[in-house]
């Protein structure tokens, strides 16, 4: 049954895609990222709800998912039936309808409630049941507005149908003036959501922490999604995309908790080589750059030999470079396991000059010690003549 929500969704995005194509004529393809996206929400979404039934995230991307899928189609609906008919049916009132409210309590459950309850479908503390009925009374006033809004207007198609249950006069949520404190009141819960993130991840440990790693390495870029406008409309289309589809897709393994401590290894490899990436593009750029002055000022034109000589550059600088950055962040950020992994090497260096077994018995008890810091430490060794020879250790 779980499984029906990815059905329905692609059924939905595949029914949108067909209207708006009779209503538009073609199809912008820069959405399909964002579909992909939150299709990646319908299908973590049914695994989840399959999987853990009684976790609360499941439920809330597979419903995130649905209404992605399904609302906009009520939408293209309307705007279609009244392109072409010029009066609404019963159908294309209630896409109508639902589309003056359904984005409120997807912002809602997606930024706010979906943080919070990460990752056991749990708040952090009974503090946090205040904050959560606070924003569950915000959404509930918004939807409940926007569902008695006097006239239904579309999305991306200008058109007009009577609300059957609307208030007389009540304009859009967006246009009343209580609308300010609403927002100011949703904004303090993306911040409330943010800050009990962070207090979870302080109080983490062991898988829980993993699982926490998870979600802010998929969320890393969400903070900056109020200076998106300000960036290049390419930049910020790819931020988002970005975002969508790398959190369900984090949330899903943390949840699941299936190859959960490979986050280590990709946080790691992610910091290398984005400091290799930034380092060797302005490395290239410099580069061209002041061998086209050099040029210019030799010969008094451009010349393509510089793009060559900093692309060689380029390509000579690439594996020095990504070892010391590898070196530098193995030391600033994993500074334990780069020391058991020193520790390991000289090691492995006196075994292959070492010929004294107990002196041999005694290093490795050491590099046992310092690397895994055991309670306690036993080594047998059993020579060919089938006595023991027995040293032991107790650290406490």
């Amino acid at each position: 049954m779980a499984w029906l929500i990815v059905l329905i969704y692609v059924a939905g995005i595949g029914a949108n895609i067909w209207l708006e194509s009779l209503l538009q004529g073609d199809r912008r393809w820069e959405d399909v990222p964002l579909l992909v996206g939150f299709g990646a929400f319908a299908v973590v979404g049914a695994l989840l709800v399959a999987k853990r039934p009684t976790n609360l995230i499941g439920w809330i991307m597979a419903v995130t998912g649905l209404m992605v899928g399904i609302f906009p189609l009520g939408d293209s609906y309307a705007a279609y039936v009244m392109t072409t008919r010029g009066h609404p049916d019963g159908l294309a009132v209630l896409g109508a309808w639902v589309q003056s409210w359904y984005w409120f309590l997807l912002l809602a459950l997606a930024l706010i409630y979906l943080p919070v309850l990460f990752p056991e479908g749990r708040l952090p503390s009974r503090r946090w049941l205040p904050f959560a009925l606070l924003m569950g009374i915000v959404t509930l006033s918004l939807v409940i507005l926007g569902a008695l809004t006097e006239t239904l207007t579309g999305q991306d198609v200008d058109y007009r149908i009577e609300n059957p249950i609307g208030i007389e006069g009540l304009a859009p949520v967006e246009e009343l003036p209580v609308f300010g404190v609403f927002g100011v009141l949703l904004g303090i819960g993306c911040l409330g959501a943010i800050l009990s993130v962070v207090v979870r991840f302080r109080r983490a440990r062991g898988i829980e922490r993993q699982q926490m790693k998870w979600f802010l390495y998929a969320a890393a870029l969400v903070p900056i999604f109020p200076a998106l406008d300000r960036l290049p409309d390419i930049l910020d289309s790819l931020i988002l995309d970005l975002v969508i589809i790398a959190l369900p897709t984090s949330i899903g393994i943390a949840v699941l908790r299936y190859r959960l401590y490979d986050i280590d290894v990709v946080i790691n490899r992610t910091l290398v080589y984005g400091a290799l990436t930034a380092s060797l593009v302005l490395i290239y750029l410099g580069g061209v750059v002041s061998l086209q002055y050099v040029f210019r000022a030799l010969t008094g034109g451009e010349s393509q030999l510089a793009i060559v000589v900093s692309t060689l550059a380029i390509a000579a600088l690439f594996n020095p470079l990504r070892r010391r950055f590898q070196d530098f962040i193995d030391r600033r950020f994993y500074r334990r396991k780069y020391d058991a992994a020193r520790i390991l090497a000289t090691f492995g260096g006196r075994l292959r000059d070492e010929v004294d077994l107990y002196t041999l018995r005694d290093d490795l008890l050491e590099v046992v010690r310092e690397t895994m810091q055991p309670t306690h430490v036993s080594l047998w060794l059993r020579p060919s003549n089938e006595t023991v020879l027995t040293a032991e250790e107790q650290d406490r």
